[in-house]
């Protein structure tokens, strides 16, 4: 692999071999039918990624690592965005009402959470009380004011809406970074740190 996956990116091939000692059934299970994991935010030695094993319920989740060699194929959450579902379900009304706002918005989006590993994988796993999952690739600066109205559309929709913001130096929540609290959390594959300014790369060193 050339580029290291990101978080939130789906990886085919790791096999039950890769899993911890005592690993769950139902994660044996998983990957022995073939089902992808979800790169997580963690450090990992080198040749390894760290990722999350997803089983049927909601509790069924298990930290993982997976050989960097042994990825077969990978699926980013924004190549997901132009994906359409049959199912009749409110997380996916509410995605194909908000898609062209998110098109039009001048960032580029992903679809990640249950929505997302069930448009990538056809694996069922949203229901009617599934929130809609998304991530905001950041580069720069997305004012408060540009979150708050973002926030205010998503309001709108028929299920929950979360998204996270992908800035350069780690994740945070839309709606925590549209509140106008004073500091936020900042997730990276380090730590999880409160900072006032997400894109500032000095915060993250203090």
């Amino acid at each position: 692999m050339v580029n290291m996956p990101l978080a939130h990116d789906l990886l085919w091939g790791m096999t039950p071999a890769q899993l911890p000692a005592g690993a769950p059934p139902w994660a044996i299970e998983s990957l022995t039918a073939g089902q992808p994991v979800v790169v997580r935010r963690a450090v990992s030695a080198e040749g390894l990624v760290a990722v999350g094993v997803r089983g049927v319920s909601r509790e069924q989740r298990l930290a993982a690592f997976m050989d960097l060699d042994a990825i077969a194929r990978r699926v980013s959450p924004e190549a997901l965005c132009q994906v359409d579902s049959a199912r009749e379900l409110p997380v996916v009304h509410a995605l194909k009402h908000l898609r062209p706002m998110l098109d039009d918005c001048g960032w580029v989006w992903g679809v990640s959470g249950s929505a997302g590993f069930e448009l990538a994988s056809g694996v069922t796993a949203m229901h009617a009380a599934s929130d809609l999952d998304l991530i905001l690739r950041t580069p720069q600066l997305l004012t408060r004011n540009q979150a708050r109205k973002l926030v205010e559309r998503f309001d709108q929709a028929v299920c929950r809406v979360d998204m996270q913001l992908q800035t350069p130096f780690g994740a945070v929540a839309l709606r925590e970074w549209a509140s106008g609290s004073a500091r936020v959390l900042l997730k990276n594959q380090h730590q999880a740190c409160l900072v006032a300014d997400p894109w500032n790369p000095q915060e993250q060193a203090a």
